[in-house]
């Protein structure tokens, strides 16, 4: 699980933790984190210089303790992309 609170409430957590991946994936990186109220979802912002890529994980992504290493996985799958 990568945060218990929702909403808002919940956007630094996540941003913290695409960071500590970001980081470590690809020190270039640097993640954002928006939450979008009209479909309960996360929009992550990815920046490497002047390439940007956004992408979206839902409530039930991040607050799922099963689905964190998922969450992982693709959040690493999108840096690679950035750098592609």
């Amino acid at each position: 699980m990568i945060t218990e609170k929702q909403g808002e409430e919940a956007v630094s957590e996540i941003e913290q933790w695409a960071n500590r991946i970001t980081r470590s994936t690809d020190a270039k990186v640097q993640a954002s984190v928006y939450y979008d109220a009209d479909s309960n979802t996360y929009i992550l912002r990815l920046a490497k210089e002047s390439r940007v890529l956004l992408f979206r994980l839902s409530e039930a992504q991040v607050q799922t303790r099963e689905r964190e290493e998922e969450c992982e996985k693709i959040l690493k799958r999108k840096i690679r992309d950035l750098s592609s």
